[in-house]
This record gives structure tokens, sequence and C-alpha cells, in this order.
């Protein structure tokens, strides 16, 4: 896949015009699914906030950016109606938007579901991630980043081979600080990369790109 990993979305022109790019046309002509289910597995989450992401208003950042169409992936639902009825509209899409909250959880559901195993078919589709859309790509999270109870560790689906360290400097997060992030580069066994709400990683065909209007760092464990 092309992966557009953020921390925040699709905040500003340049992460913008990176996604447009990698899509190959305008946003206005693609269709889009959103995946909330990362939400489910996070105390700070819930219905609320899964209906935010899905209507993405003020200001948009993933769902209402302007697509040609939009629809709703929950993958916790998938098991249970089978393949042949979810695949089509995950090979037909263009995008996936892939919503934060426990990056444990939605590992553990893509697994499940039969997502992960599809993802390498799915050459020209572009998974966009939020925080923990983006952090369920990396090998590890680190045990700071799970809140799931039910998580046997830290680990997600290693399909690139860094780490994710979001929100840097967040103004709701004064944890999230650059000492934060080296502290926690520390225990990886990859690279890292700690980037705020205005960085967004482009992978492309193994080749990675740091896109940002604002702060990242890479750090070595």
């Amino acid at each position: 896949m092309k992966l557009l990993l953020t921390s925040g979305g699709i905040t500003n022109p340049s992460i913008h015009n990176a996604l447009v790019g990698m899509l190959g046309k305008p946003i206005v002509e693609s269709s889009a699914l959103c995946i909330p289910t990362a939400q489910w597995g996070h105390p700070m989450c819930g219905p609320a906030s899964a209906r935010r992401f899905i209507t993405d208003q003020t200001p948009a950042t993933m769902c209402g950016l302007g697509w040609k169409s939009v629809g709703v992936l929950e993958l916790t639902a998938l098991p249970s109606i089978g393949r042949d009825r979810w695949m089509p509209w995950v090979q037909e899409t263009d995008v996936l938007l892939v919503d934060g909250g426990d990056a444990t959880y939605l590992g553990h559901w893509m697994r499940e579901s039969g997502l992960a195993e599809l993802l390498p078919s799915l050459s020209e589709t572009v998974w966009v991630g939020l925080s923990a859309g983006s952090m369920v790509m990396t090998p590890r999270i680190g045990v700071d980043f799970v809140n799931w109870p039910s998580a046997a560790d830290d680990r997600t689906l290693g399909v690139v081979d860094f780490s994710i360290f979001p929100h840097l400097d967040h103004p709701d997060l004064p944890w999230n600080t650059v000492t934060s992030a080296t502290r926690w580069a520390a225990g990886m066994t990859v690279p890292c990369y700690a980037i705020d709400d205005q960085t967004a990683i482009k992978v492309v065909d193994g080749n990675i790109e740091v896109i940002s209007e604002g702060q990242w760092s890479r750090l070595t464990p």
C-alpha cells in the first residue's frame, strides 16, 4: 500500500498535496472508507468521538475533505458478514482513512477481520492513518501507548520498520515532549519518529519522506 502516516490527519497544505499526489487524482474524484475501530480500544474514546471522526467538520482533516464518496468500515463487524461481501468494498476504494485510539486493538481486529492479510494486494490504495491509525503499521508502539487491557504486549503489524511517537508538543498532552519521546525511543528496537500534528510520514515503495509544516525528530534506540 501507499502509506500516509499522520499524527493529526490532513492538517496543512503540504500534507494535503502529498495525499493528492499519492491518489493520482483530486480528492473530489476519489472514494474513501473510514475505519473508526481503534477508538473502541481506548478509554478516552466512545460513541461521541467516533461520530466526530466520521462527520469531521471543524476543521475537516479526514472524512470531510470533499471525497467523491465516504463509507464506514467497522472491522469488528467483518468476521460476521463474510469476506465475499466486504472485500470488494475495500478493493474498489481509493483510500482508507483510519482513526486513532488504541493501536494494539486496531491491529488485533485487522488480523481477525482479514484486512491485514489483504493489505499486500492493495498496491494502489492509500492508507491515511491518524495517530493509532498510523502507529498500527509499525512493529511496536511502546508500553506507554497501550491502553487496551487485553493486549498481550505492544506489538503491532510491522508493515514499516520504524516506530511513531505522535502528538509531539500537543497543548492538550503536556507530557508529549521531546524528552519523553527520547526516553520512549530508548526502549524501542527500530528507528523512531516523534511527530506533531502538522507532520506526516509518507511511505511509497519503501521510500520514506517526512512531510511537515511543524516539528518532528528522528530518534534512535
